[in-house]
């Protein structure tokens, strides 16, 4: 287990944590949460020895095998699943010990080294490795390509893999997800549920959270505070926590306001001065209790565009990809209508072009066949990871708007900044000092300026925190434009969009279901492809087939009918869900008279949360007990 004993952590003078005393076991999957700069990652760095406390103790076992991602991976000439392979230390001092072993033609060195290899069942980690890396994007041809051949993006991927490889006792991630697409991250959520070790984890997807751990910790005010329970019973609890103590806090006001009119009334009387000073006394013992305090989360908002063209884009059989020494096409018969009410999610796996999609329709990449129209004047905003990596590094945010805005006065543009979360000196910080999800923000609010009608976003979400993406998905439902999106973040599809498309196998389809089809159309996908071919058997007779297919659907049917109730049942609490969360979108709910109901519709919706959790893990377990039967039956 994990002990920290009335632990301060500080970063220079600030102090980041103060007095913690905590315990975490061993086993435990933990969410770590908290404002942007409230000192989670120096949190992750004092667990993994990185960071020494400034004030008190941090135990854990001794034997813990430690596995955190680097910041960093750097160009090196070795083959991606050799350098994953690596991050299983024991692989290679073992392997290293065989080659001594059989350099000195020591057999009994040889034999000890087998031995040791056989402990950690070595012969199928390079499978496993594989395993990691197809389920993290790599295809089998490039798993052997050199590190130094991939984006930093995919880099990263590559380290996440080498963590995950390292048969490590205590998981340290760090945004594990950042990087990563929408299947990636299924995959990875399915894989860690699965992990035995004990694993803290950092993440801004919620949904991630709540398929993933089972408690909570959360720094907020320098203080660690454990729940138990998912994301969704964390932001119950929290929100019941904070009632609370508004509640405790204004009974406590009112009774220090009697007492000090009491002691105001009557402290010059004698027949009431000892009365009086005993309220003084007792004013003065009065423990006065903090107000509830919620950080106020950026607010922004997308303006009214100037013209809605319809339709806005129109693609007829279009060729989408590319032209380089020749044309490569990755798209094929294209036939999409973009409308003033289009709010379409892309789906699809990864390499299947999602990204070449968007930036044909931005312009940015000319059709390589077919028929391309765009709507008169229309404006398009078009945000990307390649944008925000490309601000202008040594330039201010306070320049930037003044570009984007030349006729505003200074102060106009830093009120505009502060929409954005940049303040004071911020304005005139540059851009290379700031963090990955303050130059998305920067991004985000020069993106705003240009009024569009049209909305773009491949992976808009990359680097924001929680309260940033709710901001993001705020905006983005009060949009009056179209929006096409790109993201891994379920929570800002399943709110923003009302369509899905499916891009996969060089074709653009309508996707007709929700995510939850999607992560099913995924794992049929990847079983399917995993199948060995078949051999052809001797025909059978017409009627014993006929038969045969008639005992099947017999056994099956009790199997079928229990996933087909399980199903209605989940149909019926996200129909409820989604009345709960359409009511919590009032902005009227969260004014100080309504805070009862609101209480009252957070423990709802965390209820049905959990209902919901229960109702897919029994939903999941009855569709594997049918498909072993239609194994088993084939």
């Amino acid at each position: 287990m994990l002990r920290l004993e009335h632990l301060d952590l500080r970063r220079g003078p600030d102090v980041l944590i103060r007095d913690a005393d905590l315990t975490l076991h061993g086993g435990w999957k933990i969410g770590l949460t908290g404002r942007n700069g409230c000192g989670k990652s120096s949190l992750l760095n004092l667990l993994a020895g990185q960071l020494e406390a400034d004030r008190g103790h941090y135990q854990r076992p001794a034997d813990w095998r430690i596995a955190t991602m680097a910041q960093e991976v750097p160009a090196l000439p070795q083959a991606a699943i050799e350098y994953v392979l690596d991050g299983h230390p024991q692989l290679r001092t073992f392997e290293q010990s065989l080659a001594d072993a059989e350099a000195r033609e020591d057999g009994e060195a040889i034999a000890r080294a087998h031995a040791q290899l056989e402990s950690i069942n070595a012969w199928a980690l390079p499978a496993q490795a594989a395993t990691v890396l197809a389920g993290l994007g790599f295809a089998e041809p490039v798993q052997r390509q050199p590190v130094a051949s991939f984006s930093g993006g995919w880099r990263m991927r590559l380290n996440l893999a080498r963590v995950l490889l390292s048969d490590a006792d205590l998981l340290l991630l760090d945004e594990p997800t950042n990087h990563l697409d929408l299947d990636a991250v299924l995959w990875l959520q399915d894989y860690l549920s699965q992990f035995r070790g004990t694993m803290l984890l950092i993440s801004h997807d919620r949904d991630f959270l709540d398929a993933v751990v089972g408690h909570i910790l959360h720094i907020e005010q320098q203080q660690l505070t454990l729940y138990t329970g998912n994301y969704s019973g964390f932001e119950r609890l929290r929100a019941e926590h904070l009632a609370r103590q508004e509640s405790e806090y204004r009974k406590q006001t009112a009774q220090a306001e009697h007492l000090k009119k009491f002691i105001a009334r009557f402290k010059a009387k004698a027949s009431k001065a000892r009365q009086a000073q005993s309220r003084v006394k007792a004013l003065e013992k009065l423990e006065l209790i903090a107000p509830a305090h919620i950080a106020d989360g950026f607010r922004f908002t997308f303006p009214e565009p100037v013209k809605l063209p319809n339709p806005m884009l129109d693609l007829e059989q279009v060729q989408c990809g590319y032209r380089d020494q020749g044309e490569t096409v990755i798209l094929s018969e294209v036939t999409l209508n973009i409308r003033p009410e289009s709010r379409l999610g892309l789906l699809g796996p990864n390499g299947a072009g999602k990204s070449t999609l968007i930036k044909t329709l931005a312009g940015h990449l000319a059709p390589l066949g077919g028929r391309y129209t765009i709507g008169p004047e229309l404006v398009i905003g078009y945000f990307h990871q390649q944008q925000v990596d490309a601000l202008p590094q040594d330039d201010h945010p306070i320049s930037l708007m003044q570009a984007a805005q030349p006729k505003w006065e200074e102060s106009r543009v830093r009120s505009e900044l502060g929409r954005f979360g940049f303040h004071g000196d911020d304005v005139f910080s540059p851009v290379k000092r700031f963090s990955g999800g303050e130059k998305s923000r920067l991004a985000l609010a020069l993106l705003v300026q240009q009024k569009p009608a049209l909305l773009l976003l491949d992976e808009p979400a990359n680097h924001l925190d929680l309260d940033m993406r709710e901001a993001l998905t705020l905006a983005l439902q009060a949009f009056e434009g179209a929006v096409v999106l790109v993201s891994h973040d379920r929570h800002l599809l399943e709110t923003t969009v009302d369509e899905l498309v499916l891009v996969a196998g060089g074709r653009v389809t309508p996707f007709d279901g929700d995510l939850n089809d999607y992560a099913r159309w995924l794992r049929e996908n990847q079983k399917a492809a995993q199948k060995p071919a078949v051999s052809t058997a001797p025909k059978q007779d017409a009627r014993a087939k006929r038969q045969e297919a008639a005992q099947r659907r017999t056994a099956l049917r009790p199997l079928r009918q229990a996933v087909e109730k399980l199903e209605k049942q989940l149909a019926g609490c996200e129909t409820k869900l989604a009345d709960i969360e359409q009511a919590l979108a009032d902005e009227t709910l969260y004014q100080p008279d309504n805070k009862q109901r609101l209480t009252t519709l957070l423990a709802e919706q965390g209820a049905l949360r959990q209902q919901q959790e229960q109702i897919e893990e029994s939903m999941l377990l009855a569709m594997e007990e049918l498909e072993q039967a239609e194994q088993a039956l084939e």
